[in-house]
């Protein structure tokens, strides 16, 4: 049954296909939008929940009942979602098809261009475009008579975005990028088509269309566009927030929870911070201390995007001695460092994008770097290669993929709050493996952790407890070293995926509950390479399923 879930849901979801190296569909762009999609996804999932509820849980192994919870709750937590009303909102400054289409078609992304087959392929994507672009409008117009729409200051973000799209000279777009580089494999006389081909499709249907969603932004949707903050300002935004916390945290924690653990952090961190801002004999006061961090020449020594990309590449030297001390598997998958591509750095966080279990596509660590010589050491470079990179999202989201003991339902999927929150977890462990070492790093550690923190307040403030985009962005200055245009890009990020932000510190703090559990338990008999290689093996899933799993292993240590 899983076998079948997992080949059926490629063709429902064949961008996600590509992305995992599954390439049948990579011809196909479904117009997402639609009433009939979102009405053949519920078929898809409640078919599915009926035929699990067929299988007697009690009589599978103990491998098969994880999955069997697993697939419960996946296909429960999808059906929830789709009565949510985020269709009319197809697309922000963050998220959404006009970003990763742009991605896919750059030639340097998930969609493959190795054969004449896989040009072809992607003009099937591209002739998709301009009716998907016509739903997404007709579904924000009704948004605009529903009142459910962005809020201002995002569709202003999205405006120069979708205007870095157009071109009038076809070999200018970043969609041309494929036809630069064809492969031996692509005849001369097929080198000649396709690139006719490509010019025809990025002046008629790719630039067109992004002009028009423009065009509609601007003149159409921006009036309407709300002066509101949270998605709780919006008809039914409560129950949408509600749902977004129960996915992003796959926990059943209420939103005001989430809040006081939050500001219990940020109170906890900003001592830390004290105790370094004291050690290293500055005089002021912590904001005076993030101010120096941000200006100070001395922490933005970069002059060009290499010599900051070294620098991670470095760390990566570093810290593999001690990597091997603390885990006992290691991913076979290979990992890149890559500077973010510039249509989308100015609004991008830095991301890791998952490589492919057979080699033919490597992990990538993206950084995005708008201007060199303002790059500061002092973000906390370290504590974002662990998170990213490695012994992070590489690390889990490798070795996830790489277990063919596991049903691909398991080995492809995602949960936020495990991976985010492992990834976060792991900056943790930065003393052990042989960063951290001077009192600046350490504070970049913490203002990383100290960011995770404040999300927790700030996401709840926005989305539950009516604080507006100004006092989140002010929170966010007065307790972490950050300047105005990185904690704007970051409160709006939180603006367009309301949830998403808690999942980091909600799983962080379960995986180190869960290890200080085990430390009690086991005594001498705890071994920390153990709990990861355990914890990384089983995949990600949600927490209390994470827990129940955990639990049965620590038993077995006993």
């Amino acid at each position: 049954m899983f076998e079948k879930y997992w080949d059926e849901r490629a063709q429902l979801f064949p961008l996600e296909a590509t992305a995992q190296g599954d390439n049948r569909y990579n011809d196909l762009l479904p117009n997402d939008g639609t009433q009939a999609y979102r009405e053949a996804q519920r078929q898809f999932f409640q078919q599915y929940l009926d035929e699990l509820k067929k299988f007697d849980r009690a009589k599978l192994s103990t491998v098969d009942q994880v999955s069997y919870d697993i697939f419960r709750y996946e296909m429960q937590m999808r059906l929830e979602g789709l009565k949510q009303l985020s269709w009319m909102m197809p697309f922000s400054q963050f998220n959404g098809l006009p970003i990763s289409l742009a991605q896919y078609g750059a030639g340097t992304g998930n969609q493959p261009f190795k054969t004449t087959q896989d040009y072809d392929n992607w003009l099937g994507r591209v002739r998709a475009y301009p009716v998907w672009a016509d739903t997404a409008i007709s579904n924000m117009r009704r948004g605009m008579r529903a009142g459910v729409v962005l809020p201002r200051p995002l569709v202003e973000k999205m405006l120069p975005q979708l205007q870095a799209m157009v071109t009038a000279d076809a070999s200018k777009s970043i969609f041309y990028g494929p036809v630069t580089k064809f492969p031996a494999a692509v005849s001369a006389a097929d080198q000649q088509r396709l690139t006719a081909a490509y010019q025809q499709a990025i002046s008629q249907q790719v630039v067109p269309t992004y002009q028009k969603l423009h065009d509609f932004l601007k003149n159409e949707y921006l009036p309407k566009a709300r002066t509101t903050t949270g998605i709780s300002a919006v008809p039914g935004g409560e129950g949408m927030y509600r749902y977004a916390v129960k996915y992003w945290t796959t926990t059943d924690r209420t939103p005001d929870q989430i809040y006081q653990t939050g500001l219990a952090e940020v109170k906890r961190i900003r001592q830390e911070m004290e105790k370094i801002k004291n050690e290293v004999g500055f005089k002021g006061d912590l904001q005076a201390f993030f101010t120096y961090l941000n200006t100070d020449p001395k922490f933005m020594p970069f002059k060009t995007p290499e010599e900051v990309l070294n620098v991670y590449r470095g760390i990566q030297a570093r810290i593999d001695p001690n990597l091997k001390k603390m885990f006992g598997r290691v991913p076979k998958t290979g990992f890149e460092v890559r500077q973010t591509e510039a249509f989308r750095a100015a609004t991008a966080s830095a991301q890791y994008n998952r490589g492919l279990p057979d080699g033919s596509r490597p992990g990538i660590f993206y950084v995005p770097i708008v201007d060199a010589t303002k790059y500061n050491v002092t973000r906390g470079m370290d504590a974002l290669f662990l998170h990213e990179a490695i012994p992070g999202h590489h690390y889990q989201i490798s070795l996830q993929q790489e277990n063919t003991a596991l049903p691909k339902f398991r080995r492809f999927n995602g949960y936020s709050a495990f991976s985010e929150g492992w990834a976060l977890y792991v900056e943790s462990l930065g003393q052990d493996l042989g960063v951290y070492t001077d009192p600046y790093q350490r504070m970049g550690a913490l203002n990383t952790e100290m960011h995770r923190a404040i999300r927790l307040v700030v996401d709840v403030g926005m989305h539950h407890k009516g604080m507006t985009r100004e006092q989140a962005i002010q929170y966010m200055r007065e307790n972490r070293s950050i300047d105005e245009q990185g904690a704007t890009a970051e409160i709006e990020r939180y603006m367009a995926m309301p949830g998403q932000a808690l999942s980091y510190k909600t799983g962080q703090m379960h995986i180190l509950g869960l290890r200080s559990k085990y430390q009690k338990q086991l005594g001498p008999k705890f071994k920390l390479s153990a709990f990861h290689d355990e914890l990384l093996a089983n995949a990600a899933m949600p927490l209390a399923i994470a827990e129940k799993t955990m639990d049965a292993w620590a038993a077995r240590q006993r």
